[in-house]
């Protein structure tokens, strides 16, 4: 019987890739878009028609005209961040609610769970993984624990079920020797109203409806949040989310059997970065890493924060792309890099007792990168319309990363705009 198949789209670094572009590139070719993971710590940033628009929760297909967008049982919603982010795509003259369908077993991120992810940092000290404080992490260890809300659990008795999960959440709080409440009412109240206006989108079992529409060979294109060297168990853990941002994320988060799985569309940049704490054996303290954060706008999308910036590491790509099963990749951010005299890339690492390394290995906190230098291309290609216009140098740097990574670049970004795209023949 033939099926629809499921496409999935990944970042394979510290996220901040650019994957909100390149969905919305790709969204065109599919009849629908679903999020599998995460939750509104990481923002997918959209620019076209002289607009700019940052995604937390809200499927980046959004945009597309009549498509179907879902919010799978693997994502964790705020649901009075989710309410102002589609207020102000309603705003701008998106209609979400025919359009919109979010998952039953979706968990819920509760007032409470923002305040205990601020308190267990704390109580962290120096070991503080660096979290967004939006909740994220206890949400998730509610869902592990067998403890948590969900999206479903708002149909019915919600307010005896919020009582009962914010009492015990108060009870921790009180152990963890947390006093600062400030402005906690007011969240709450927001939240509830959330709450009410959530009610009325459609509020789906996912599962059944994304293997119904794949039954009636509909295509779907999975978008992931974050990146894989955040994933829970194959990141640079504890530096990481807590979910699980790798390909296989995409079947538990939204229900679906890896058979199912077609393409699997790995996003990089030209060059490397990292919010927050933890390893990043390429990281650059100089001058050359100032610029590409300079020239790149390397600020987190719903932070603001500074992104850490580095030549790219191929020893890290190569392990993303084998635990990803990456078919084609994507390469974003190549123009950043269009005023350097040389290009560098991390081909190996040396590790601690002097060996030679090309395999990602269980620690990275003390691995020296091994560099090969590249000549730059020296030459701004945001106008360019084909790749017969690339440079020698540049179309060199594709093939050198393609032989290296074993993948092929199918897509390369030269500029932060839809038209700032150039697929390759």
């Amino acid at each position: 019987m033939n099926t629809g198949k499921v496409d999935v789209l990944l970042g394979l670094q510290w996220g901040d890739e650019g994957k909100g572009k390149v969905v919305d590139v790709l969204t065109p070719r599919y009849d629908v878009v679903a999020r599998f993971q995460g939750g509104p710590n990481a923002g997918h940033t959209l620019e076209f028609e002289g607009q700019k628009y940052v995604l937390r929760s809200i499927p980046s297909g959004i945009f597309q005209g009549d498509k179907v967008n879902i919010i799978g049982n693997g994502v964790v919603l705020a649901p009075d961040l989710f309410m102002d982010e589609a207020k102000d795509l309603e705003k701008s003259g998106h209609e979400l609610t025919s359009r919109l369908h979010i998952s039953k077993k979706a968990h819920l991120i509760m007032p409470t769970h923002r305040i205990l992810d601020r308190a267990i940092e704390a109580a962290k000290g120096k070991n503080k993984v660096g979290t967004t404080g939006k909740g994220i992490g206890p949400t998730y260890t509610d869902k592990v624990s067998r403890n948590g809300l969900r999206v479903g659990d708002i149909l019915e008795n919600f307010d005896q079920k919020y009582a009962a999960h914010k009492e015990r959440h108060m009870k921790m709080l009180k152990a963890l020797g947390w006093t600062d409440f400030e402005g906690f009412d007011e969240v709450e109240k927001k939240w509830m109203e959330g709450v009410e206006y959530l009610r009325q989108f459609h509020i789906v079992d996912s599962e059944h409806e994304v293997n119904k529409l794949l039954k009636d060979n509909k295509s779907i294109l999975c978008e992931g949040a974050q990146g894989t060297m955040l994933d829970v168990d194959f990141g640079s853990y504890p530096f990481v989310t807590s979910s699980n941002t790798i390909c296989a994320g995409a079947c538990t988060g939204l229900g679906i059997g890896p058979n199912k799985i077609g393409n699997v569309y790995g996003i990089m940049k030209a060059y490397c970065t990292r919010v927050g704490a933890g390893p990043f054996p390429t990281e650059l303290f100089d001058e050359t890493g100032k610029k590409i954060r300079d020239l790149g706008h390397e600020y987190g999308a719903v932070t603001g924060r500074e992104r850490r910036c580095g030549w790219i590491d191929l020893v890290q790509l190569r392990y993303s792309i084998m635990v990803d099963g990456v078919t084609e990749l994507i390469m974003m951010k190549s123009d950043v890099l269009d005023g350097f005299d040389t290009i560098k890339a991390c081909v190996a690492y040396k590790l601690p007792d002097g060996t030679v390394t090309r395999d990602f290995p269980y620690e990275i906190d003390n691995v020296e990168p091994v560099y090969k230098e590249l000549p730059g291309w020296k030459t701004d290609m945001t106008k360019f319309t084909s790749e017969d216009q690339f440079p020698k140098a540049f179309a060199d740097y594709i093939k050198f990363l393609e032989n290296e990574l074993e993948t092929r670049i199918g897509i390369i970004s030269i500029g932060p705009d839809r038209d700032q795209t150039i697929v390759r023949k």
